[in-house]
């Protein structure tokens, strides 16, 4: 592949003069700002970025990569963890230009741009009462979430973010501009409900709402020693719970404010709940939860945008972060007692361990309705290492692989592959499963030159 130094200067001018946004290149002064992306460990060096505002511009860019063969990355919220919205020398496709959010109340629809992120959405769509399905942090961007699959609070009563797509427009390798829904290029739009960026720019999404305003949550605490006892009632507890119900279990330091002081710096296993249904029925349904006495508990009635940024000041932008991942069936006592050992050995006080359920709507899809595997699985798993300073870089690192390591051999086999780094082909085919041989044939009569390959790839033959 080539890089942007291979280019003579005026095909740059000339694609810069096809563009309603700007080039930012690396003697530009906003270059190094722009380079940043959510993950302060991930230092890449992009040759050129293109900050698109409309399809139109997504249409050049992807023409100028491919007829001057660049490497090419896509860049939606700049969240993932393994960097793969960048690329050394190469040319980003910026998306954060192509921002909407049209909610149409007729039939609880929402069209968002490729470029939003989720506590967009949230603002729009929240005043109507209605809710979309996403992640559990407010500034993730909604392409590359939906496009991996999207685990969060409303994952038990509606499902996964990709069962709530109904439709995208999408600019493909060939710079052709299509739109994919069940009866429209079908193929497409199975493969992009979790097979991630490889088959083509999402510009727009189209997704259904569903009725959500207030809900009843907030996390629960136990000491880091009642892990096995906790995590051993948790799994029968929240898998018969209503799907109203949502919690996910954690290992976890309290860092400091807005705790009490009295948690500050100790380790706990905790659970973030977050209910859905009849306010009314909360005190009720919340009572099993109250009586495995909690050291600590802050739950209450909020709207459904407060759960969704209540770790945004925990957890902004700028942080050096490391994931490993993997999906789980059950949480047994070999299971969780190294859930205990490792989250009494945590090493900076935002590294932490989350185990997402994935019952109820999640898991009456088909394992072959879309690229998402595992709807067998009870658990997503992921564990990441978090600290703002990069000299403790090595320290997160080596414990959260020595974590994954200890849980790796308990675990169904893949991952989520938005809660995992750059790790590899094979990963990437196992987390996928029986499901990857259709992915690839779809890669190969979509971007059979892997165009778009700076991400989980599905590396044509």
């Amino acid at each position: 592949m080539k890089t942007i130094k291979d280019l003579n200067a005026d095909s740059i001018d000339q694609f810069a003069q096809k563009l309603r946004g700007k080039l930012v290149m690396p003697q530009d002064p906003d270059y190094h700002e722009t380079r940043k992306v959510y993950n302060a460990m991930i230092d890449k060096h992009p040759g050129m970025f293109a900050m698109c505002v409309d399809v139109a511009d997504v249409i050049a860019s992807v023409n100028f990569a491919r007829e001057n063969k660049l490497l090419l990355a896509v860049r939606g919220g700049g969240h993932n963890g393994g960097g793969l919205g960048l690329c050394d020398g190469g040319l980003v496709i910026d998306l954060s230009g192509l921002k909407f959010v049209r909610v149409n109340t007729s039939d609880n629809t929402v069209r968002v741009g490729g470029g939003n992120l989720w506590g967009e959405v949230d603002h729009a769509t929240h005043p109507f009462g209605l809710a979309v399905p996403a992640g559990i942090i407010s500034t993730t961007g909604v392409g590359g979430l939906t496009l991996g699959g999207g685990v969060g609070h409303l994952t038990r009563k509606y499902g996964l973010t990709i069962d709530n797509l109904l439709e995208a427009d999408m600019v493909l390798a060939d710079g052709s501009f299509v739109t994919v829904n069940k009866d429209q290029n079908a193929d497409l739009f199975w493969a992009i409900r979790g097979g991630g960026g490889n088959f083509g720019i999402v510009t727009s999404f189209k997704f259904q709402a569903h009725p959500v305003k207030n809900v009843f949550g907030g996390p629960s605490l136990w000491p880091i020693e009642q892990t096995e006892e906790i995590m051993a009632w948790y799994h029968e507890f929240i898998h018969n719970a209503p799907e109203d119900l949502n919690g996910f279990i954690a290992t976890m330091e309290i860092p400091g404010p807005p705790f009490p002081e009295f948690l500050h710096h100790k380790r706990f296993c905790g659970i973030v709940w977050c209910y859905t249904g009849e306010q009314s029925r909360a005190k009720e349904v919340f009572e099993p939860i109250l009586a495995k006495k909690p050291i600590f508990e802050h739950m209450g009635e909020m709207p459904y945008p407060s759960i969704q940024t209540m770790f945004d000041g925990l957890l902004p932008p700028g942080l050096q972060w490391y994931w490993r991942a993997d999906f789980f069936q059950d949480l047994s006592p070999k299971l969780s007692a190294q859930h205990r050992k490792y989250g009494s050995e945590i090493p900076t006080p935002l590294s932490q361990m989350h185990m997402y359920p994935l019952s109820g709507a999640a898991s009456r899809v088909g394992k072959e309705e879309t690229p998402w595997a595992y709807r067998d699985a009870k658990y997503a798993g992921v564990i990441v290492g978090v600290d703002p300073d990069p000299k403790h870089a090595g320290k997160i690192t080596d414990w959260c692989k020595s974590y994954w390591e200890a849980l790796h051999p308990y675990s169904a086999g893949g991952a989520y592959l938005n809660f995992i780094m750059d790790e590899g082909q094979e990963r990437v085919q196992a987390s996928y499963r029986h499901n990857y041989d259709r992915l690839l044939k779809i890669k190969q009569r979509y971007d059979a030159q892997n165009l778009f390959r700076v991400n989980q790839n599905i590396k044509p033959a």
